[in-house]
């Protein structure tokens, strides 16, 4: 009875039935990725409010329910989180008109890279358009059609090819300041000793060292071993090459400095923004890479133009974070995540600082595992009960972010029957092969055992978590305190402000 009266939303027979959302959610996630092959986040939105509407029929009152779905999508941390995401594409469709992967092409062709060192090329071109873009998957689909024929024509290994550019884009998505991980990781860890979340741009920082410790040696295996003999005539080459490569489009790097530049100095993605896409607006009407027609236009009754089409582009996962709330709040409201906190709070391995670590690594990587590798709407889901765990450790929201973020950018990308980032790469090298006599098949489990840069940060995060590495508690005003143990990092906090 006392159970009861604690939680106000209640289910016919069990508190369980709370999970009947979530368990469809994950079955339409499934279903979308695996079977029917649709990466559009517009129908994992659709499946999220159809697997709300069907949970509510379980519930005693209805009304009880949709208050609690209402009440989770009316987080602070959705508003936010919606207002950085339109945003940001914006301005991940302004460096995708400005031709930033077509730049690279006519980069690495200049540059007379072969083999092993296109593919390197290929993995380096791919971390900073994902980085600039924000987008892992519209990384995939950008960079798939232009640098893989490519690099295949340049003698590049199509395995260790393809492996380089999923790996670029995860690694774009990990530490982008525009990215839905890095904003959704740091959105959702509060500070404790003052008012906020985790800004972006600390965040972006602080991650960098786990990113590179995984980056270089990815980047040097993929060089080492990245080449084959295709056999392909050097006509095929040079005439792909000609199609897709424009020296223009590495003048769009600029805005994204700028946009960075800004992150750092301001602490805000939303100035940082701001002035990235009116950098970029400026510097693409000013070299001609786009015109006025590029920004907004009305053609055949329809709004154009990069500033809809990042709207439009991010609507979907919009309304997929909005879907995941709502099944945060009914969590929430029957008590069920209140009992999972409890249970992991209580638990053996949260009796020491790494054991709360592994937590945080391990729960996020089944969250991403079960939701198909969708890493923002797993942290979404995840993250605050990360918080609520790990601040009691005192942990810094930057270590909370990195953890959650880190873990979900390794090995739940690599899984073959569920990762929506594997059907991806599939679903691109098929279209490819459709299109040129070249492209050979590609195998989702050697793909997986090819990706290198998430096998690699993997290990660097369990590596992070077992040394101490980064450890970063959180000091009496917000700040960062580093140290293997909390003792160990105010004694030396304090010893600095003396």
């Amino acid at each position: 009875m006392e159970e009861k009266k604690k939680y106000e939303l209640e289910f016919r027979g069990t508190y369980l039935f709370a999970l009947v959302p979530l368990i469809l959610f994950v079955v339409g996630c499934i279903l979308f990725f695996v079977v029917f092959k649709t990466y559009n986040m517009m129908d994992l939105c659709t499946g999220g409010f159809a697997a709300l509407m069907i949970g509510s029929l379980f519930s005693k009152k209805w009304s009880v329910y949709w208050k609690a779905v209402v009440t989770g999508m009316q987080s602070r941390l959705v508003a936010e989180l919606t207002a950085i995401l339109l945003l940001v594409g914006m301005f991940g469709k302004l460096m995708t008109r400005g031709g930033v992967a077509q730049g690279f092409v006519w980069l690495g062709d200049k540059l007379g890279l072969q083999g092993g060192m296109f593919t390197a090329f290929a993995f380096i071109a791919t971390c900073i358009i994902a980085t600039a873009t924000g987008t892992s998957i519209g990384t995939l689909f950008t960079a798939f059609p232009i640098l893989y024929p490519s690099g295949l024509l340049l003698g590049a290994h199509p395995v260790f090819l393809a492996g380089a550019i999923l790996s670029g884009a995860i690694f774009g998505d990990n530490v982008g300041p525009v990215s839905d991980t890095t904003i959704v990781s740091a959105q959702t860890q509060q500070y404790m000793n003052k008012d906020g979340f985790a800004d972006i741009a600390g965040v972006v920082g602080s991650r960098m060292k786990y990113a590179m410790a995984a980056a270089i040696p990815a980047c040097i295996v993929f060089a080492i071993f990245g080449g084959a003999d295709n056999g392909l005539s050097a006509a095929e080459g040079a005439e792909l090459l000609a199609q897709n490569s424009d020296p223009k489009g590495l003048i769009m790097l600029i805005p994204v400095a700028i946009l960075l530049f800004t992150a750092f100095k301001t602490r805000s993605i939303y100035i940082a923004a701001t002035w990235g896409i009116i950098s970029g607006t400026i510097i693409g009407l000013v070299s001609g890479i786009i015109v006025p027609a590029d920004i907004m236009s009305v053609q055949d009754g329809a709004l154009q133009g990069f500033l809809s089409d990042g709207v439009n582009n991010m609507i979907g996962t919009v309304g997929y974070n909005y879907a995941v709330a709502g099944i945060v709040g009914v969590l929430t409201a029957s008590g069920f995540l209140d009992r999972v906190i409890n249970a992991l709070t209580n638990s053996k391995l949260n009796q020491t600082v790494p054991g709360t670590e592994w937590i945080c690594g391990i729960g996020l990587m089944i969250s991403s595992i079960v939701l198909g590798s969708a890493n923002g709407p797993a942290i979404l889901m995840y993250g605050p009960i990360a918080a609520d765990i790990s601040s009691k450790k005192k942990l810094h929201p930057y270590r909370r972010a990195n953890l959650l973020d880190g873990f979900g950018s390794g090995l739940p990308v690599l899984i073959p029957v569920t990762s929506a980032f594997i059907f991806i790469c599939i679903s691109c090298v098929n279209g490819l092969m459709e299109e040129f006599s070249f492209v050979p098949a590609l195998n989702p489990i050697a793909l997986a055992t090819h990706t290198w840069h998430c096998i690699f940060l993997f290990v660097a995060f369990a590596f992070a978590v077992i040394t101490g590495w980064g450890r970063a508690f959180e000091g009496p005003h917000g700040e960062v305190m580093k140290g293997k143990t909390y003792e160990e990092a105010l004694a030396k906090f304090e010893a600095s402000q003396k």
